[in-house]
């Protein structure tokens, strides 16, 4: 297969998420699929084997449920890729869609909780409020919270009678408060650890009657789980010492807990039981568990990958759960660790490294997301793709990152950016000392909160990078913050101390728009033309100042936010890139 095709094909290649399954009727799932390029929502008989496609949207469809009954599948809809829109369900078996909560105006989504009574609480963020409704069948829709501080409904007990909602309230979209009420609205019970530590609401127990509550807390420096009553307040901390951000999830008898939990870019699972306080390790591949559940038996589904081997969906019973179809994605290159001394700490890398070629390779830093996110030794098309055209990819967890505990995430406040990048010049500095890379042959490249990297490192540290990449990128936080999503702006005042008109200096100071006159090298910028995250227009108002400035520069303009819906349109911006790249980085 020549190299072209092989990238192409791992894009190509079907993949799928982990099946959800109804809670009280355990053999009908969902899960969203690419096989037809575009990812979409499938419903799958257990018993029978049968699959059945739900939705078919041009840009495709990000969210999904089940409700624990079986009878309702229900997705978010919006209009051409933007993120904002309103929720439709279809019955599990087939027949017509209608809308979840007719009546009830569009915005952006803040989660759904479904009751095994038919009753749903939606969570949706418009005109600079956040809004929570209660849903019956046949009755009109019941506002049952408003705030104009970020909030969003985490999950909603069995009987529906119990409301689980993390909200901002007192200042820190980042780290939320966790409140449950009634279908009235009225408070049962709120957890709030105090400043710097979030209370983030998981899931209520899987049994009728069983008030407990699912929680991670922050009191020690990392996330943590916790068992609440909200009616009677009593708490159960889960103390474990092994380190990692940790996720939770109840078993179907509410008797134990599933534990994943992230470390140095890799994954682990544990079931620790609530009588006796045991751990035990559940064993899996070396790699990265994107998501798990427990099933009713005891035994666990995953999602598993490695940076060389694509993803599957297995069983701790040493099973395949469901096969996507199709031929399966051409493996890649392991990943490899490097370890920095850096200004704010140690600082974690990922390095993936050409078949061909020599040291020094060239190279490109891809930068993740979030910032709340991190790099992980899971299975990349991109990355990959980066490989086989003779880079090596290095990616930085930086300060921010996720998956190093609370302190290294909360690293990241205040001069967002420089932070970042001061982390990601250690690591360059380190690879370029050992040989590893050329340091005439760097590329920056990232998107979203990467691609903001990408643009305000062409702009800081112009002598460090002979180009760069930027999708989907902040260029101006100002003009970003009064396009963008309601939720982003809650978001931007917890990271950056305020709003613009509170912070003018510190917004001017951390965006790359400010630094365009120091740009020396090309740069590439994709935008999505509909983006609620990224803005279009304080992206063209970046271009027109490269273009005052004299600056090389190409554009790239798409319909949607992402565009990684759709198989072709991630295809078309990887081959835009890679051709990029090749333009103004030598290849030996």
């Amino acid at each position: 297969m020549k190299a072209e095709e092989r990238w192409q094909a791992r894009f190509r290649a079907s993949r799928m998420t982990l099946p959800t399954w109804a809670r009280q009727a355990p053999n009908r799932s969902i899960y969203r699929s690419n096989a037809t390029g575009t990812w979409e929502v499938y419903a799958w008989d257990r018993v029978t084997g049968a699959v059945r496609q739900v939705t078919d949207r041009p840009k495709g469809t990000a969210h999904a449920a089940i409700d624990p009954a079986g009878q309702w599948i229900y997705w978010f809809a919006d209009t051409d890729g933007d993120e904002f829109g309103s929720w439709w369900r279809q019955p599990f078996t087939g027949g017509p869609s209608e809308p979840a909560a007719p009546g009830l105006p569009p915005g952006q989504p803040g989660g759904i909780a479904l009751s095994a009574t038919g009753v749903a609480a939606i969570s949706l963020a418009s005109e600079g409020t956040f809004r929570i409704h209660l849903v019956r069948p046949g009755a009109p829709a019941k506002l049952l919270y408003e705030h104009a501080e970020a909030a969003w409904v985490t999950d909603m007990s069995l009987d529906g009678s119990l409301i689980a909602i993390n909200h901002g309230e007192y200042g820190d979209f980042r780290r939320p408060a966790l409140r449950v009420v009634d279908q009235n609205g009225e408070t049962v019970g709120e957890l709030y650890d105090g400043p710097d530590k979030g209370v983030h609401g998981l899931s209520f127990a899987p049994v009728v009657g069983d008030r407990r509550l699912l929680t991670l807390h922050e009191r020690r420096q990392r996330h943590e789980p916790l068992v609440w009553d909200p009616v009677t307040g009593e708490q159960r901390e889960i103390w474990l010492k092994d380190p990692g951000d940790l996720a939770a999830e109840w078993f179907d008898d509410g008797r134990g807990l599933l534990i994943v939990r992230d470390h140095r870019a890799r994954s682990y699972l544990h079931r620790y039981d609530l009588a006796g306080g045991v751990l035990t390790l559940i064993d899996t591949p070396h790699g990265v568990i994107d998501e798990a559940a427990p099933r009713p038996g005891g035994h666990i589904e995953y999602s598993w990958s490695s940076g060389s081997r694509p993803p599957v969906i297995r069983s701790s019973n040493g099973q395949v759960v469901l096969n996507p179809g199709g031929p399966s994605a051409p493996p890649s290159v392991p990943v490899e660790d490097v370890d920095v001394e850096g200004p704010g700490g140690r600082i974690h890398a990922l390095v993936s490294k050409p078949e061909t070629g020599a040291a020094p390779y060239p190279a490109i830093f891809l930068m993740h997301g979030g910032p709340t996110a991190h790099d992980t030794d899971s299975f990349s098309p991109e990355v990959a793709a980066w490989v086989d055209a003779g880079f090596a990819v290095v990616r930085v967890n930086y300060r921010g990152s996720t998956g190093y505990g609370s302190a290294w995430r909360d690293a990241l406040h205040g001069d967002v950016g420089h932070i970042e990048l001061a982390d990601i010049s250690a690591v360059r500095q380190l690879l370029v000392d050992r040989g590893t890379i050329d340091p005439a042959r760097l590329v920056l490249a990232g998107t979203a909160w990467g691609g903001y990297l990408a643009l305000l490192g062409l702009g800081v540290q112009p002598g460090l990078w002979a180009a760069g990449i930027a999708a989907v990128p902040i260029a101006c936080h100002q003009t970003c913050y009064e396009d963008e999503a309601e939720s982003l702006r809650a978001y931007q005042r917890a990271l950056l101390g305020g709003s613009p008109d509170e912070q003018p200096e510190r917004y001017a100071f951390c965006s790359p728009i400010t630094y365009v006159d120091q740009i020396k090298s090309p740069l590439l910028i994709l935008a999505g033309e509909n983006d609620t995250r990224c803005p279009l227009r304080q992206i063209e108002k970046y271009v027109a100042k490269l273009a005052e400035h004299g600056r090389e520069h190409e554009l790239y303009t798409y319909g949607a936010i992402r565009g990684s819906l759709v198989v072709a349109e991630r295809i078309a911006q990887t081959a835009l890139q890679l051709e990029f790249a090749r333009k103004h980085v030598h290849i030996g």
